[in-house]
């Protein structure tokens, strides 16, 4: 089972992300700002970090940053509707992280999810 870290300050589309990912074997963790997931991270450790980018208190690009500096083998997923964002390349966001942009289909984010994890 692997161990996803999601940070997402919708609390409805929070809810459904960590259903969806729990159904499909996930055991999820869940935050509505930057700074609460950064804090979970640093107490254990996650294969994945599934964030939204414009979040409350610290933005996705940061809490991406911090993870990786944290742990150098952690996955990173963004969840946006700001796809630009994250692709900027004068940006601090990992250059491996993967860009899922909103909406988009929970089968299509579970299926994102678990080939990322599955590259490892």
């Amino acid at each position: 089972m692997n161990k996803i870290l999601l940070a997402e300050d919708d609390n409805d589309m929070r809810r459904f992300l960590v259903r969806a990912l729990q159904n499909a074997g996930h055991e999820v963790s869940s935050y509505d700002n930057g700074l609460s997931a950064y804090h979970r991270l640093r107490e254990e450790p996650f294969e994945l970090l599934l964030t939204d980018i414009v979040m409350p208190e610290m933005d996705g690009i940061e809490l991406a940053r911090r993870a990786t500096e944290l742990d150098p083998d952690i996955k990173v997923m963004f969840i946006t509707g700001f796809a630009a964002v994250a692709l900027n390349p004068d940006s601090a966001a990992p250059k491996d992280a993967k860009v899922l942009s909103k909406p988009f289909h929970l089968k299509d984010l579970v299926n994102e999810v678990d080939k990322l994890l599955k590259a490892a």
